[in-house]
């Protein structure tokens, strides 16, 4: 199991027939904390004269947006449109728009909003998140060698090495992958290894 969502808060922007619009992303994971930037971008923007957004959460498979006073379906819809075809969740939008005196008509700000959102998008960092085990290997220092020829071919992430009177390791390993993993560590070392598992976290594999 895999998710698609990104690192950290980004933005774009361009002018479209004078108006401005300025897409914002950031990181959610509850209604509250989308609620939040979106006021957030609203306080900052107390002049503009739309802060359309859409947000998709894992949690609860939720999905909301809003055209914030702009023609139904030409604003939240075309956000929330872009944020699934790029199979983003835990994630927040909010498009905002300076007005600059020339509408656009419906198809304008469709592509206008929609723009203004993949703008945010492509700013942001893409963080991919897989269901892991974490691993901890206790081994002696002639079989560390080993291990870091072994650990390569099953796609780790290495969290932290520490050398002491033996060698401790933690990592993260896919959770369909651990399995095979420790039996290949234990096989390898002839049962020498001490291995601690925890199983059931979330982590960037990006």
């Amino acid at each position: 199991m895999e998710y698609k969502t990104i690192y950290g808060p980004a933005m774009g922007s361009f002018v479209e027939k004078k108006s401005e619009f300025i897409g914002h992303i950031a990181p959610v994971k509850t209604n509250e904390q989308a609620v939040e930037f979106i006021n957030s971008i609203k306080s900052q923007h107390r002049k503009a004269r739309h802060n359309v957004y859409a947000y998709i959460l894992r949690d609860g498979n939720i999905s909301r947006y809003s055209d914030d006073g702009e023609p139904q379906g030409t604003g939240g819809v075309p956000v929330l449109d872009v944020l699934q075809k790029e199979g983003l969740t835990d994630v927040c939008v909010v498009v905002t728009r300076y007005f600059g005196g020339i509408l656009l008509g419906g198809g304008g700000l469709v592509r206008a909003y929609s723009h203004g959102c993949k703008l945010a998008v492509d700013a942001a960092k893409i963080m991919i998140m897989c269901e892991c085990s974490e691993i901890t290997v206790k081994c002696d220092y002639s079989f560390y060698g080993k291990l870091t020829y072994v650990v390569p071919e099953f796609e780790v992430k290495m969290k932290s090495e520490n050398f002491a009177d033996d060698v401790t390791v933690q990592m993260f390993v896919k959770s369909e992958k651990a399995q095979e993993l420790k039996d290949k560590l234990i096989d390898l070392s002839n049962g020498t290894v001490v291995i601690d598992e925890v199983t059931k976290l979330w982590a960037d594999f990006a």
